[in-house]
């Protein structure tokens, strides 16, 4: 290997290296929150959010311009699409209460701010089907968890 390559390569791994220091922490809040697990508590999420960055860092040399976090949260939402049978069951996250679909919508729509077009495009509905499934997300989410059957009551007790 040249010098040449080696100092680009050394250059492409420092540029991703503090790329992941800047964004890792609020992709990995993004992905523990669609996987509702419980923060500290998020094996599902980690490699998740690993997967999507070792994607990115593929694709880095080509990306010629493209904002990196962008790149990266489409991945991830990709790859939650794909697996979202797997996050069925409740994990004990803030939005364990939502269905995959929905905590996919609510999350890139109010936790990352991605506008309806670009959430629609992203996962294949169409935009009013986006809009109705975030507002279910978000009455679900205002209503306050579910109460515990009696039995669960006198336990917690």
């Amino acid at each position: 290997m040249s010098e040449r390559q080696t100092t680009q390569r050394r250059r492409r791994a420092r540029e991703f290296e503090a790329f992941v220091a800047g964004a890792a922490p609020r992709l990995l809040h993004a992905a523990t929150l669609l996987t509702a697990e419980p923060p500290g508590a998020n094996p599902h999420a980690e490699h998740l959010l690993t997967a999507a960055l070792a994607h990115t860092y593929a694709e880095w040399d080509r990306l010629r311009g493209e904002d990196p976090y962008d790149r990266t949260r489409q991945e991830l939402a990709a790859r939650f699409a794909r697996n979202a049978w797997r996050y069925h069951r409740l994990r004990g996250g803030v939005l364990e209460r939502l269905t995959p679909q929905e905590r996919l919508i609510l999350v890139l729509r109010l936790y990352e701010g991605v506008a309806e077009e670009q959430t629609a495009a992203l996962i294949g509905l169409p935009v009013e089907r986006v809009r109705a499934i975030c507002t279910r997300a978000v009455r679900t989410m205002r209503t306050g968890p579910p109460t515990l059957p009696p039995a669960h009551v006198q336990a917690a007790s």
